[in-house]
């Protein structure tokens, strides 16, 4: 099993970028599918971004939220065992507790999982907060 921790979270500006961090430790990082998902007051878990494992240092498939693409860039660096969230153009509906979620998906093929419950291990959360 995989422990995650995230952090980078804070307060921004509408328009301004921040980078979120999920530190992973436990197992083999590069086997791992892992995703970004927020969770916004009252409102359900969503999906963000995932990435699929990755038999080299960085890349893997990647896919995102419509409400995302084109803002905001998934990445991972597998032997510093970190995953990242580039978030860029912010908008106050962005703002939200940021969870990063890893699941044992070792194929490359794998489908890129979108749904929270298909996710095992979950960090603790980030809070990101967009003000206008």
């Amino acid at each position: 099993q995989v422990q995650l921790v995230e952090s980078g979270g804070g307060l921004v500006q509408a328009g301004g970028s921040l980078r979120l961090s999920c530190a992973a430790s436990g197992d083999i990082f590069r086997a791992y599918a892992m995703a970004w998902f927020r969770q916004a007051p009252g409102e359900e878990r969503e999906f963000v971004a995932a990435i699929a494992s990755s038999v080299t240092s960085t890349g893997g498939r990647t896919n995102y939220a419509n409400s995302v693409k084109g803002r905001f860039t998934i990445s991972r660096d597998n032997d510093q065992s970190t995953m990242y969230l580039q978030m860029n153009s912010l908008k106050p509906e962005d703002t939200a507790v940021y969870y990063c979620a890893g699941r044992f998906a070792p194929g490359l093929s794998s489908p890129i999982r979108t749904m929270s419950g298909e996710y095992d291990y979950w960090g603790q959360g980030t809070q990101v907060t967009v003000s206008s």
